[in-house]
């Protein structure tokens, strides 16, 4: 029987990291070379967001040691990014021109920032915030100046908008939508969440257009906001994010607002698997497709891979879930919201504490908990218990479901 071959893990996010950590357990830590992007070695990056930004003394928050990767015989490929991926003779090309083999290939490349449409490339106050570098980028300019402009009401923008608010700058958030994070909550929540940070000195705009860029050398000197020339000190782009696929695409893997794969994380290529925020795959409770940007979605996948390499079939089953902590909000949503469905309202113990519950019927789907992890720890336990019939065995089933919560 020949030796098993090399896996190979292309992104160094959390999805990728995850994935090395369960390879290891699993005793397959020397087949296994990930290969990175950029020269850190990976590191958690919910913390670029907040508490980088805020501290200049604060330094990455390393998923793993150096030495762990090491004495792991995980081989880590830095500021070498795959360019290529040849699926006949099963390599990938770098860009140092090496050339790795494989007998599986695991694409955790994650998303690029979403840019705006006609917007020049290489503005030096223009900033997005995906990697260590962006970040230092946006805190050396956040320590300068005294006005922060952000594009877009998501987590992201949001997330940026309270540090930089804490740190005594003037901030105006821009939001096209009707609404704040009109993709990720519910209409209540984005309410709260906006009288929230207006009444922090946040200045939020929403349902405005934004295009009409007035640049001067490598400066932005001024946007068009519906029309009227609007000046800018620093502008944050936080408009999203796109499925980084390129290699999937150009390797002729079946690609639709990510990398399609099954419930066992397969792509179109069954030595090919993807995960993260990169990959659509169906979700389990309705069949749909989704392709989900959370740090608690990479690493549920990364389980779910390490048993499709491992040859233990598993299909993907976990629960999402989601945080943000945007200055004294934290916002924890356990489940899919509804499209149509019955909302409840759960008060905490404090003014600035509660939780809603999203009904179909009366099966609770979804909870949303804004400074009560209590509520949000107990949805998750029911929610799962639903997905799983041994566990929801062990629930009273005459017990009303608002009881639990």
């Amino acid at each position: 029987m020949s030796e098993p071959g090399l896996i190979v893990v292309i992104g160094g996010g959390h999805a990728g990291v995850q994935l090395c950590a369960g390879l290891v357990v699993a005793g397959h830590g020397a087949r296994v070379h990930l290969v990175c992007e950029e020269p850190e070695l990976p590191y958690q990056r919910p913390p670029l967001s907040k508490t980088f930004l805020k501290n200049p003394g604060e330094g990455l928050q390393l998923h793993r040691a150096e030495a762990w990767f090491g004495e792991a015989g995980i081989t880590v490929h830095r500021a070498d990014p795959a360019v290529a991926i040849d699926r006949a003779k099963r390599t990938i090309e770098l860009k140092s021109g090496a050339r790795l083999p494989y007998q599986h290939l695991v694409l955790a490349t994650g998303t690029r920032a979403r840019r705006l449409p006609h917007l020049p490339e290489g503005l030096c106050n223009v900033v997005v915030l995906r990697s260590a570098a962006d970040a230092e980028r946006l805190r050396d300019r956040l320590g300068s100046v005294s006005r922060l402009t952000v594009v877009g009401g998501g987590f992201i923008g949001l997330e940026v908008a309270a540090t930089a608010r804490a740190l005594g700058k003037a901030v105006e958030v821009l939001e096209a939508a009707p609404r704040l994070l009109l993709r990720s909550v519910s209409p209540e929540l984005a309410e709260h969440v906006l009288q929230v940070h207006r009444a922090s000195g946040i200045e939020v705009r929403l349902g405005v257009a934004v295009g009409g860029f007035e640049a001067e050398g490598d400066r932005l000197r001024a946007l068009a906001v519906d029309g009227v020339r609007h000046e800018i000190d620093t502008l944050l782009l936080g408009i999203g994010a796109v499925p980084e696929h390129g290699l999937a695409t150009q390797a002729g893997l079946d690609c639709d607002n990510g990398i399609v794969v099954d419930a066992f994380m397969r792509s179109s290529d069954p030595a090919i698997l993807a995960i993260g925020d990169c990959c659509s795959f169906p979700e389990p409770t309705s069949g749909r497709r989704l392709r989900l940007e959370s740090v608690q979605n990479a690493n549920d996948q990364a389980k779910t891979a390490v048993a499709t390499l491992s040859g233990q079939l598993a299909a993907h089953q976990a629960l999402p879930w989601f945080w943000s902590e945007q200055g004294s909000l934290r916002l924890q949503m356990a489940g899919l919201m509804p499209a149509k469905g019955v909302r409840h309202l759960r008060l905490g113990a404090s003014p600035a504490s509660f939780s809603l519950l999203h009904y179909v019927g009366d099966r609770l789907v979804s909870v949303e908990s804004v400074n009560a992890p209590v509520d949000h720890m107990a949805a998750r336990k029911l929610l799962e218990s639903q997905r799983s019939p041994a566990a929801h065995l062990a629930c009273d089933p005459a017990t009303p479901l608002k009881s639990w919560l």
